[in-house]
């Protein structure tokens, strides 16, 4: 690969992340949580060009700040969200990019490697156009004639916007997929990481666009240890995914007891993890105790902190969760955390088994 194919052109210079778009079965019921226990509203003046009145598609987009996550379940079996239905279950199918020019994003993607999904259409005044990504996931290039409505401000509960995508990888696709990501979107791998848990490993790298606006983590397990929670996800979600979407906070410990408060169920840390964060780091904000009554995990880099917490999986197959961030100047991932999130991960998908 020439150093010129790894730099964004002008039609994928500054893409951002305009939604996400989650392909359902039942939309009701795929709308509720994210309405009544984390907070978002219903964004009904948000054309997604993803569908009309009388084409057995439905949608519904909701919101806040900077998230934008647009529903969709479809009737007819050939439907790309219907497909993805029955194939993955729930999940996110798109991870659209917003643009001032989809037709030309698209050709120059489609110009550097990039896979063509559907070529540029109007409808509503949205252009878009696709392209593949990973697995049955796609990008969409979203063309607004203005700025992409919101709830303006936070969510209810703090939740402001998305710091990352977290994609699990059959075995063999990491390096493969960050290539391509580097030469047909002009991304930077910009973190890499291999994490050892007894006798699991994974190996991630991070890949992010240039305006540092979309953030996807990319992980593949080592088939040469024993399997894990990835190889699992790969089985039950048959084939690569999204694994889980980081929420972004200003406040961690409010945000993650509001969530809490309505119903959200977070991934137990076991307490001897709070018994050795002094001899780590000094946290900068927040209280060891303040964590430890929320099994908040702490990490922190050269350039500062972080905090987070992931979610029990409510799908069905145990293939999508959440995770709520706060960023106190760190830039990467939490190395430590990673490790701690794997372990309870674990621990949790051991007691399910031992309940069964």
């Amino acid at each position: 690969m020439s150093a010129t194919t790894s730099v964004p052109a002008g039609p994928l210079r500054q893409l951002r992340l305009d939604h996400l778009g989650f392909a359902v079965g039942d939309l009701a019921a795929a709308a509720e949580p994210f309405t009544a226990c984390y907070g978002f509203g219903v964004l009904d003046r948000f054309p997604t060009a993803s569908g009309a009145p009388g084409d057995g598609v439905r949608t519904v987009a909701v919101g806040a700040g900077g998230i934008r996550l647009v529903l969709t379940a479809a009737q007819d079996a050939g439907h790309p969200a219907a497909r993805y239905v029955a194939r993955h279950g729930d999940g996110v199918r798109d991870i659209a990019l917003g643009t001032p020019d989809a037709a030309a994003a698209f050709a120059e993607a489609v110009r550097r490697g990039a896979e063509p999904v559907a070529g540029p259409a109007e409808r509503d005044g949205v252009v878009t156009a696709s392209i593949a990504g990973f697995g049955d996931v796609v990008h969409t290039f979203v063309q607004r004639p203005g700025p992409a409505a919101g709830v303006p401000g936070p969510a209810a509960t703090g939740l402001h916007g998305i710091d990352h995508l977290a994609v699990c990888l059959e075995p063999g696709r990491l390096g493969p997929t960050v290539e391509y990501y580097e030469r047909a979107l002009g991304f930077a791998a910009v973190f890499t990481e291999r994490i050892v848990v007894g006798a699991q490993a994974m190996d991630s790298i991070v890949v992010q666009n240039d305006a540092g606006s979309v953030t996807l983590t990319l992980i593949e397990p080592d088939t040469g240890r024993a399997p894990g929670q990835i190889d699992r996800f790969l089985a039950s979600h048959g084939g690569a995914g999204v694994q889980h979407v980081a929420f972004a906070s200003d406040d961690i410990v409010r945000s993650v007891g509001l969530l809490a408060a309505r119903g959200i169920g977070f991934l137990d840390t076991p307490g001897t993890y709070y018994d050795l964060i002094p001899g780590r780091l000094t946290l900068s904000r927040h209280s060891v105790d303040e964590l430890r009554d929320l099994n908040v995990l702490a990490d922190q880099d050269q350039d500062g902190q972080l905090l987070q917490i992931f979610t029990r999986s409510g799908h069905p197959r145990g293939t999508l969760f959440f995770e709520v961030i706060e960023r106190l100047g760190a830039r990467t991932f939490g190395s430590g955390n990673i490790k701690a999130l794997y372990e309870a991960v674990e621990l949790q998908e051991n007691r399910s088994d031992a309940t069964r």
